[in-house]
């Protein structure tokens, strides 16, 4: 999983143009004054969610968010919100982005069709505080920039639900144009589910079709590198049990709080199995403590699980090639060399 949000640098320029004083923002943040200065911006959840709230504070405008979010010019849309407008459709829009976003952030865009509604959610995956208000109401307007920009029309959902309540009810709902309600149970915007179907008269079928290849290797990088994380995860967890005897599946399975189907189906999308990462957690730390320690073979073999020498020897020739007592010396050599 991604873990740090990358912040467009055109936001500095929206907070000087809502005469929201940048400095004072991310002095309430705690965040440095060169930050928009950095070639990539990149911030944890919890940053994430203090520049969002430094924003609700220092700006006298209670509708920030939604300020910051409306753009009528295509050129200052970032790079995936112009993918998203080159679709055909709302819908299809909606899909892209959501698609995409965890490309770029440790966020979900959340919809579902229910009894002829279309609901539309944000969820924030490594969050341990509430979201910001400033920051809800941004996403939802920043949705709705998509809906109206794409589509060429004033479409409006059918409600705005919110969880926390809101003084400015008033100017959200003429934003929005709809009710807005407030005590909800999820932050959510309610379409109509036929609005999915809405054309794009920005689609543009040539750039999308240029965009969407660098979209999907940048997606295929991405879960590879959450598959290299999870076994490196797996590996370490092996590890930690090989106190002497060798940890099963199960053991794993629970100490990464999933089921083993689950774990098992997460080894195999990642091209591996239980006992080849096995093998590799051994491997690393019998050349460890051959290594770096003063054990006896037998004791070694003891750590890794083995039942007896003579197993770790063989396992160990398969990997190297020599019995591990010639590794040691030919390492301990060079170490002195």
């Amino acid at each position: 999983m991604v873990k740090h949000f990358r912040v467009h640098k055109s936001l500095r320029t929206r907070l000087e143009e809502a005469g929201a004083p940048v400095s004072a923002v991310l002095r309430r943040a705690g965040l440095p004054q060169d930050l928009f200065e950095q070639t990539r911006i990149l911030l944890s959840t919890e940053e994430l969610f203090a520049l969002w709230r430094a924003i609700g504070e220092v700006s006298k405008d209670p509708a920030i968010g939604l300020r910051l979010a409306t753009e009528t010019r295509t050129e200052r849309f970032p790079p995936m919100g112009i993918a998203a407008l080159s679709t055909e459709n709302f819908g299809a829009a909606i899909q892209h982005m959501a698609r995409y976003k965890k490309l770029s952030a440790p966020e979900e865009i959340l919809h579902e069709v229910d009894n002829g509604e279309w609901s539309i959610r944000f969820r924030w995956l490594l969050a341990v505080d509430v979201e910001p208000q400033v920051l809800i109401e941004h996403c939802f307007a920043w949705v709705l920039t998509i809906a109206r920009h794409g589509s060429g029309t004033r479409l409006s959902p059918m409600r705005v639900e919110l969880v926390q309540p809101r003084a400015h009810v008033k100017a959200l709902e003429r934003y929005f144009g709809c009710e807005v309600i407030c005590g909800a149970r999820h932050n959510a915007m309610v379409f109509r589910a036929s609005d999915a179907a809405s054309p794009f008269v920005t689609r543009n079928a040539e750039l999308l079709d240029m965009l969407a290849p660098q979209f999907e290797e940048q997606l295929k990088q991405h879960a590879k590198e959450e598959e290299d994380s999870f076994l490196e995860l797996v590996r370490g967890a092996i590890q930690q049990r090989l106190t002497g005897r060798r940890p099963t599946m199960g053991d794993i399975a629970r100490d990464l709080h999933m089921s083993s189907r689950t774990f098992q189906r997460k080894l195999q999308n990642a091209g591996s199995g239980f006992q080849r990462i096995l093998d590799e957690a051994r491997h690393q730390m019998a050349r460890y403590y051959l290594k770096n320690s003063v054990l006896e073979l037998n004791e070694a073999a003891y750590l890794l699980g083995y039942e007896d020498a003579n197993s770790f020897a063989r396992a160990f020739r398969g990997w190297e090639g020599v019995p591990p007592g010639h590794w040691r010396e030919a390492h301990r050599a060079t170490a002195i060399t």
